[in-house]
């Protein structure tokens, strides 16, 4: 695996965490721990996201962020495999 799928990798397993731990609150308001775990897995993500837009390009359309053209389209979708 390539370094840019292993980011892309890395990035869905956090976006699965987020998410199970959203559901977790959900139910678990005043779980002090799960709010604990939830900023931190949030802020890995967005580590992440930021290292894949840095290195790969933006991952989303809200991250283009040339200010002179759209962007979005240039490279490969995010979950293609090239």
């Amino acid at each position: 695996m390539n370094e840019k799928n292993m980011l892309l990798s890395k990035i869905k397993k956090y976006d699965f965490t987020l998410k199970e731990m959203n559901l977790y609150l959900d139910t678990h308001p005043e779980c002090r721990r799960a709010l604990a775990m939830f900023r931190k897995y949030s802020e890995l993500r967005k580590n992440a996201v930021d290292e894949f837009v840095r290195r790969f390009g933006p991952l989303t359309p809200d991250r283009s962020t040339d200010a002179e053209r759209w962007t979005w389209i240039d490279d490969p979708w995010p979950w293609e495999r090239r």
